[in-house]
C-alpha cells in the first residue's frame, strides 16, 4: 500500500475540492493573530490598548454603548469604563440618541478618526501582507472576508 507524504489539510482538498474546515479554520485564526499583533503594537504607540483601538474602529458611525459590547465580545459594564478613557482623551463623546434619549451613542471624534489613520499607518506588517497581493487578490479577499460574516460587515 503506498503511502502518502501529502499534508493532511492537501489529502482533503483533493478528496474534497478545497481545504478542510479545519485547515481552513487554523488559516484564519493565524491571519486574526497577526492582524491582532500587529494592532496593538500600532495602537501602543499611540498610548491605546487594542480594545481601545478596536472600538475607535468600530465607530465609523455613532453606534449604542450596547451595540459596542456587542461587536466587542464584552459585557456591557466594561464598555463604560472604555468610553470614559477615550472620551477623557477626546478620542470619542457621548450623545443621548435623538428617538430614545435613555441610549447613549458614542461618537468617534475628528481625533479619534485620526487617531484610527494614525494606527492603521502604523500596521506595516499587515500593509505589507497586503501589498504581496495584486488588485484582483485584494478584491478577492474583500469579497470572502465579506462572505464569512455578513452580517457583520455593515
Amino acid at each position: 500500500m503506498a503511502h502518502s507524504t501529502d499534508p493532511p489539510a492537501d489529502r482533503s482538498a483533493a478528496q474534497h475540492g478545497g481545504p478542510a474546515h479545519d485547515a481552513l479554520m487554523e488559516r484564519l485564526a493565524r491571519a486574526a493573530a497577526g492582524y491582532y499583533r500587529d494592532l496593538t503594537s500600532a495602537a501602543a504607540l499611540h498610548g491605546l490598548t487594542m480594545t481601545q483601538a478596536k472600538m475607535l474602529i468600530l465607530l465609523r458611525q455613532p453606534l449604542p454603548m450596547r451595540a459596542l459590547a456587542g461587536r466587542l465580545a464584552c459585557d456591557a459594564s466594561n464598555i463604560t469604563g472604555l468610553v470614559d478613557r477615550l472620551e477623557a482623551r477626546g478620542l470619542v463623546s457621548r450623545h443621548a440618541d435623538a428617538a430614545d434619549r435613555r441610549i447613549k451613542n458614542v461618537v468617534a471624534t475628528e481625533e479619534g478618526r485620526e487617531a484610527v489613520r494614525l494606527i492603521r499607518a502604523d500596521m506595516r506588517a499587515t500593509s505589507a501582507a497586503f501589498a504581496r497581493l495584486d488588485e484582483e487578490g485584494r478584491r478577492g479577499l474583500y469579497e470572502l472576508l465579506g462572505r464569512l460574516h455578513p452580517e457583520e460587515t455593515t
